[in-house]
């Protein structure tokens, strides 16, 4: 993220634009103050290599803005949002985030509600939620898999490769009141770690 505008692409009223910031870099606050004008931001993965995305900058992203933040792996996918996977944790912020991405899911040829072993909260089940969007008119199927090495992290992404995923839904989870340990196990692992976009809110 940088500091000079170029000008936008625009496919027309209806479609999508997107512009892009050429210039000095920005601080990490700034990418998060900057975001809340926009409909989403997109981020490559968390990295300590040099013009890579920062762990400070994902988490400002995420937790200033107010918007929903797409993360893109190193590699990008043929396709995006054909196969959806909804991380379902339960949370308050899974929901949200699901809501936000409804105009993906309405796109979609598959939606994937997963949940795992013990993970999560107490709260709704993936088919509770499954029931939901369907009566949105999606087509929704619930998986409910296991998590043998208590891993929810690797778990979910090895759900959404094996489903064919190319968008996985999660939402941010909050583990603790203190902001260095606001992103649980799950979270900074996918952000590390993820080969398929993801879809993330707070």
């Amino acid at each position: 993220m940088t500091t000079h505008d170029v000008p936008r692409t625009d496919t027309g009223p209806s479609g999508l634009c997107f512009g892009w910031r050429s210039g000095d870099l920005a601080e990490d606050d700034f990418v998060g103050h900057y975001a809340r004008a926009f409909d989403i931001t997109v981020l490559g993965r968390s990295s300590d290599q040099t013009n890579h995305p920062r762990p400070p900058t994902i988490e400002a992203a995420l937790f200033e803005s107010g918007r929903p933040m797409l993360l893109v792996p190193p590699t990008p996918p043929a396709t995006l949002g054909t196969t959806v996977v909804i991380a379902w944790n339960r949370s308050t912020e899974t929901p949200r985030t699901v809501a936000l991405a409804m105009p993906l899911l309405a796109q979609a040829q598959r939606i994937v509600v997963v949940d795992f072993d013990d993970w999560g909260v107490s709260g709704p089940s993936p088919q509770d939620l499954s029931r939901t969007l369907t009566r949105n008119g999606l087509s929704v199927e619930t998986r409910s898999l296991p998590n043998p090495h208590g891993h929810a992290g690797e778990a979910i992404l090895a759900a959404a490769v094996s489903l064919g995923c190319d968008l996985l839904v999660k939402g941010a989870h909050t583990q603790s009141w203190l902001r260095q340990f606001i992103f649980g196990e799950a979270t900074s692992h996918i952000l590390s770690n993820t080969t398929v976009p993801v879809l993330m809110a707070h």
